[in-house]
């Protein structure tokens, strides 16, 4: 399920309700899509957008979206670096980005006019809308994996239009979470000055 870390605020928000409240402000808008049993575990990319036809009509009705695509990235594909650093770094959009995670994890940074930067972290069952104009970037966590439902206005996609000066070398690409966060024996006790 998703989370927001607003770091210069030392905050997490983890319940739905108040996820959508905070996101509500910014254009941004949360759902959670039931996933259990609904594809299975080798599902191709046109089984999983007739799974969740029903969701996608919504929303192409709701957004004036023409069309939904599936992005599968993990360690094996190719140029996966190249491909990632397209979007690492901050960055707008001229249409809605819009995405429904069907397997794996990412966080979503936000740098918005009107707030502070937050992170949201998005897993399998999470559908998030980045606004167009937006200034934000996007990374993996650790396990470079990541399924993706991606609905377009413009059949092409998304083109990133970059920052001169963007805040994400600021912010830590990492994931969060309790399966992030260090043991005992893998914390140095030494302090290196």
């Amino acid at each position: 399920m998703a989370s927001i870390s607003i770091p210069d605020e030392n905050r997490t928000l983890t319940e739905v309700q108040e996820i959508r409240d905070f996101l509500q402000p910014f254009g941004i808008w949360y759902e959670k899509w039931d996933v259990a049993g609904r594809i299975g575990e080798k599902a191709t990319n046109e089984e999983i957008l007739e799974a969740y036809s029903p969701e996608i009509e919504r929303l192409k009705k709701q957004g004036g979206f023409v069309t939904a695509d599936v992005i599968n990235v993990s360690p094996e594909t190719p140029n996966l670096d190249a491909m990632l650093e397209k979007f690492n770094k901050e960055h707008t959009h001229s249409e809605d980005e819009v995405r429904f995670t069907v397997e794996g994890r990412g966080v979503f940074h936000i740098n918005p006019e009107n707030g502070p930067v937050f992170a949201v972290l998005v897993e399998s069952g999470d559908l998030i809308n980045v606004p167009r104009d937006t200034q934000h970037w996007f990374n993996l966590c650790s396990d470079r994996h990541i399924r993706c439902i991606r609905l377009f206005e413009d059949p092409s996609g998304w083109t990133p239009h970059y920052m001169d000066d963007g805040v994400h070398v600021k912010y830590s690409p990492l994931c969060w979470g309790p399966d992030f966060l260090p043991k005992a024996d893998d914390i140095d006790p030494v302090v290196k000055l």
